[in-house]
């Protein structure tokens, strides 16, 4: 099922099914950016600039991290950002001998890189979620 919304970005305004968006990134200053699938084009809204779209992401937001069925919706803490990412976008993870785990944000390339001591339950998570769904462990 589709969640259609409209939002105006820089001079243009765009249609966008946000079930199609694979990661919002929150900051503290009330930013959320997400980038629109197929290309590395961010989003950027703020609630001065479009109120109405800022509160339908706002609302989509909470709706997949709180209420997923797939459980595959998680939040990181990264860089001062927070950052709302479905796993089953995910399609590669890496994880080095210091215990640190990466992946990339799909239409952004953008890394986020969590250890256990920084976010333990988040990482518990991602490592649970790649042993369920690839079959291997780190």
């Amino acid at each position: 099922m589709a969640y259609w919304i409209k939002v105006s970005y820089e001079r243009n305004e765009y249609v966008i099914d946000l079930d199609r968006i694979s990661a919002f990134a929150c900051t503290p200053n009330g930013k959320v950016t997400f980038w629109l699938p197929d290309s590395a084009i961010p989003i950027i809204i703020n609630r001065q600039s479009n109120p109405d779209g800022y509160q339908q992401v706002m609302d989509y937001i909470q709706q997949v991290s709180f209420h997923s069925l797939a459980a595959s919706w998680i939040k990181v803490s990264y860089e001062r950002n927070e950052y709302v990412v479905d796993l089953n976008r995910i399609s590669s993870f890496s994880y080095s001998s210091n215990g640190r785990l990466t992946f990339w944000l799909p239409n952004s390339a953008i890394p986020i890189i969590i250890n256990k001591q920084n976010d333990p339950d988040c990482y518990q998570k991602i490592l649970e979620y790649i042993k369920q769904k690839t079959g291997h462990s780190f």
